[in-house]
């Protein structure tokens, strides 16, 4: 059998082999040079070929449109499938489980954290300990930075005296920030913590691997009560769970009424374009909080400690090892994080964009799918095609679709000449584009309505017109697409083009004290 050695690589120069390292690199150019080639080479036709230019852009803002209409049923029907979820006695369901042991599953719970505050930890710890799921069936592992200095190890120990007696397990360890070929980051961190959680307490107790479902939060995650008895439900139901990852709903919602616009608008965008890719897991992958078996993340030894986007990188690690046999399951249930939000306005616009930027930067993944998919003959070649398309066009459309409707479609009529800009078709085409424009936006009014509805209860010195206020700034997320969704995925997938590799971004955890 072929050793998989590419399983581990997180950038072209990890390779030893030549020609293998010129591949890989060129795999990390493509997604830049593409996205860059679409928008230059519109721009040079909208001087040199303006009337097909003007065709194509009111094309593409008509099929922009009806996938808008698509998505939206999408979203609707999460919506419904979530409430339900969630109205759902899932331990009676484990209960009524006949040929299935659920007390046999034990639940490990990683949180890596640096730096953030001791009331975010304990509030995600409390609601572990608010689960329906036994705490004697979960261990816990935070897993703290040790360049996060005294402040972090302080917190650290004040958690562990305060919850240690909670659980059935928990264990509090120190991710060293000298480890040779590491990225500083959330991945090098549960990656320390999962294998100290292995050698510590679970080889110890000798606890079958498959028995335990290990889910790696970020340290903001507030656990919804029915989470963990869903989880398992799923776990024991679905068919090979050892070739799964479990995905659930992330809300970014825990300070939402501390939010400026922009911050709110992103992280309702954010939860909502999840929310849709439930009702496609034959497409999607896994992405920030998420749970596996404990016993696959061993087999692929665990979380890369090379790359920045650890939470897809895993299911692309495990989908190359098991040549193609692996899968999301959508849980369509929530959990909540927090939104994006800084200590003044303009470092929270600052740490949106660098936010949009890091998770952009999944765009990593692509020349390590492509290298891996031209080395594993096994994996069939539809899935190759499949995954492989829709990825790609996920990075291609994250840095362009929004600059080519909201820029480019102008461009014609600047660039086209006296010629053209004296036609018919001239005068029509940015009324065209306008009403395509404008019945797109009634689909913002679902999404203004699922943002109220998800809120989570209003402060009491809150008045009851910032409702309104929350619905109105839906309709400036077109012009803030630009510049906080095109732009930094355009810088990540250029950074990573011309071999400027970014590091981890740690997005600072803040919250306002209200009275």
């Amino acid at each position: 059998m072929e050793e998989k050695y590419y399983l581990k690589v997180g950038r072209a120069s990890d390779l030893k082999n030549p020609k293998d390292r010129r591949i890989y690199r060129f795999f990390e150019i493509f997604p830049g040079a593409v996205s860059w080639f679409t928008l230059l080479i519109l721009i040079f036709l909208s001087w040199l070929l303006p009337f097909w230019v003007a065709i194509f852009i009111i094309s593409f803002v008509l099929y922009w449109l009806t996938r808008t209409v698509y998505f939206s049923f999408h979203l609707r029907s999460c919506y419904s499938k979530m409430k339900k979820c969630e109205k759902i006695d899932w331990m009676q369901k484990l209960n009524n489980l006949k040929d299935k042991k659920w007390t046999d599953i034990y639940q490990l719970i990683i949180f890596p954290t640096y730096k953030e505050s001791l009331e975010i930890v304990r509030a995600s710890m409390q609601s572990l300990i608010k689960s329906d799921y036994p705490n004697e069936k979960m261990i816990v592992v935070l897993t703290a930075e040790k360049k996060g200095g005294e402040e972090t190890r302080r917190i650290a120990e004040t958690i562990e005296k305060e919850f240690k007696d909670k659980f059935f397990k928990f264990l509090l360890t120190y991710h060293p920030s000298d480890i040779e070929n590491e990225i500083a980051g959330k991945g090098a961190n549960e990656n320390w913590g999962a294998r100290r959680a292995k050698e510590i307490i679970i080889d110890k107790l000798n606890i079958p691997y498959k028995n335990i479902i290990v889910s790696c939060l970020d340290v903001d995650t507030y656990i919804f009560p029915k989470y963990f008895s869903r989880l398992s439900y799923c776990y024991l139901t679905v068919k090979n769970p050892l070739r799964c990852s479990f995905q659930p709903v992330p809300f970014f919602i825990n300070n939402i009424w501390q939010t400026p616009p922009v911050s709110r608008i992103f992280s309702f965008s954010s939860s909502f374009w999840h929310m849709m890719c439930q009702e496609r897991p034959e497409k999607v992958t896994t992405f920030s909080s998420h749970s596996m078996s404990f016993e696959t993340l061993v087999d692929v030894d665990f979380q890369q400690v090379n790359v920045v986007s650890e939470d897809s990188r895993i299911f692309w690690q495990c989908f190359l090892k098991y040549d193609g046999n692996y899968r999301v399951v959508p849980m369509y249930y929530p959990i909540s994080m927090d939104a994006n939000v800084a200590s003044t306005f303009l470092k929270t616009m600052r740490n949106v964009y660098k936010q949009q930027r890091r998770w952009a930067y999944g765009v990593e993944n692509a020349p390590y799918y492509f290298f891996g998919f031209m080395k594993n003959k096994k994996i069939p070649f539809f899935k190759k095609i499949s995954f492989g398309f829709i990825s790609f066009e996920g990075y291609w459309s994250w840095a362009t679709n929004s600059i080519m409707i909201f820029l480019l479609g102008w461009l014609p009529l600047v660039l086209g000449g006296r010629e053209f800009n004296q036609t018919l078709f001239s005068y029509n085409l940015p009324i065209c584009v306008r009403i395509m424009l404008t019945l797109a936006m009634f689909g913002l009014v679902g999404s203004a309505y699922l943002s109220i509805v998800l809120l989570p209860p209003k402060p009491p010195n809150y008045g009851k017109a910032r409702y309104l206020f929350f619905v109105l700034e839906w309709f400036f997320l077109p012009l803030v697409m630009v510049f906080f969704t095109a732009l930094p995925a355009l810088e990540a997938q250029t950074r990573l083009m011309l071999g400027k590799y970014m590091g981890f971004w740690h997005t600072e955890k803040f919250r306002k004290k209200t009275s």
